[in-house]
């Protein structure tokens, strides 16, 4: 069988004749630049602040835990209400939060940083379920493979440029202009898609939406019952939860960067050459993240079996790169490495978020994508929550990323297992 690969020419056809593709690919460009110039800038602060490993994990705990709470709601919003009201509101809710961050200027406000990132995680909670559920439907299906890659490549890309720039904005312009910038993209954000006009099916098909449909969670456990009703759906539903071993990426590069690998042996100062230091291993893991699916949408192509196996070598390709990080003897070598871990979990998660897409009729997505990213946020938040706690305790940095490489063995045996679930079986209705 052909097969079928996604061309360098597909996403310019995609960007140029899909009017409605080309705002929300915008609207996320701008929004995400921002967002990393903004995690640079947060991460600094906290450990200029506090000093701790621990304060970077429940930094980032905070930025995906809450998902997994809110996601009952976000599904039901985004399967009764209008997807782009909804982004565009979140937009606007997440400009407001952002300015907020002004505010925090000595230790005894740290409290407020925290409070601040947990409500714009609830907006993205909202937010991002809506976006993905809105692809498949702006879309054409020989077109769904091309726009899920673009969006990856979007954000790995807006990750490589906006980490790697906004730890120099941070040292020459300062944390506020980084916070005003994020704020301003997120406002750029709500004006693109609130020009896309495609149509919301799923709202006349839900019926009106009330305010007590946010606790009642009737609507989430049938979702639950659809998603449990096709084990292959299951399995690739549980992909990113295993996706989020990796996870400890996010405590494990600030460190590497400001404790392992800064740069300019002290010539620009300890908190300059950390802050560079961590912005070129987070540009390596945008670098990666852009350059995997791009790869393995080419080689493999766009059919389910190949798309399978994309996911199994992602699995793999992390393990490898994490195990090279903990051995790492310089910084060249450590970019490296994270490039291999993060070009394969980009991959998992556009591959596996194609096949659900595939895999879902419409009227269910937005619950079946908001318990996606909800598994997947808790995976996330308990192993790098762990990973600060160690990494304080006296556990090696360089250990850790060992220990993130074996244990992404795991959820490549358990989805090598699971491919007994497509044979001989009929496929999915969409």
């Amino acid at each position: 069988m052909h097969r079928n690969p996604v061309s360098p020419a597909a996403y310019w056809r995609l960007v140029r004749d899909n009017r409605n593709f080309r705002l929300l690919w915008l609207a996320q460009i701008v929004s995400e630049l921002g967002d990393w110039f903004y995690a640079i800038a947060i991460y600094s602060l906290l450990l200029e602040l506090t000093g701790s490993a621990r304060s970077i994990a429940l930094a980032y705990v905070l930025q995906v835990l809450p998902q997994v709470f809110v996601a009952p709601a976000a599904g039901v919003v985004n399967d009764r209400m209008s997807r782009k009201r909804v982004m565009i509101f979140t937009d606007l809710a997440r400009a407001a939060i952002v300015i907020g961050m002004l505010a925090v200027r000595s230790p005894a406000l740290v409290w407020l940083a925290y409070w601040l990132l947990l409500l714009e995680t609830v907006m993205w909670a909202f937010f991002e379920p809506g976006r993905t559920a809105v692809v498949p439907v702006i879309t054409r299906e020989e077109e769904l493979l091309a726009a899920n890659t673009l969006g990856s490549v979007t954000w790995s890309f807006n990750l490589a440029i906006g980490a790697s720039l906004g730890g120099l904005f941070a040292v020459f312009l300062g944390r506020d202009a980084v916070f005003v910038i994020n704020a301003a993209s997120f406002m750029a954000s709500a004006a693109l898609i609130r020009a896309m006009r495609f149509p919301e099916n799923h709202v006349g098909q839900a019926g009106p939406f009330r305010l007590r449909d946010l606790t009642d969670f009737s609507p989430f456990f049938e979702g639950a019952r659809y998603m449990a009703q096709d084990r292959r759906r299951l399995a690739t539903l549980l992909v990113k939860g295993g996706l989020g071993v990796m996870g400890t990426s996010w405590v494990l590069l600030p460190i590497f960067g400001e404790r392992v690998f800064p740069v300019g042996g002290g010539r620009l100062g300890e908190r300059r050459g950390g802050m560079l230091g961590m912005s070129l291993l987070m540009g390596s893991r945008g670098i990666g993240a852009l350059l995997g699916p791009l790869v393995a949408g080419y080689c493999l192509g766009r059919e389910s079996r190949r798309l399978r196996l994309g996911i199994l070598l992602g699995f793999l390709a992390g393990a490898a790169g994490y195990l090279a990080l903990s051995v790492a003897p310089s910084l060249a070598w450590a970019c490296s490495a994270v490039i291999l871990a993060h070009g394969g979990s980009s991959t998992i998660w556009v591959f596996s978020t194609t096949l659900l897409q595939e895999q879902t009729e419409d009227r269910y997505r937005g619950r079946v994508f908001s318990a996606d990213y909800a598994l997947q946020s808790l995976t996330v938040s308990v192993v790098s929550y762990l990973a600060g706690v160690l990494i304080d305790l006296g556990v090696g940095v360089r250990t850790m990323a060992a220990l993130t490489g074996l244990l992404t063995l795991a959820p490549a045996l358990l989805w090598g297992l699971a491919q007994r679930f497509w044979r001989d079986a009929p496929a999915p209705r969409r």
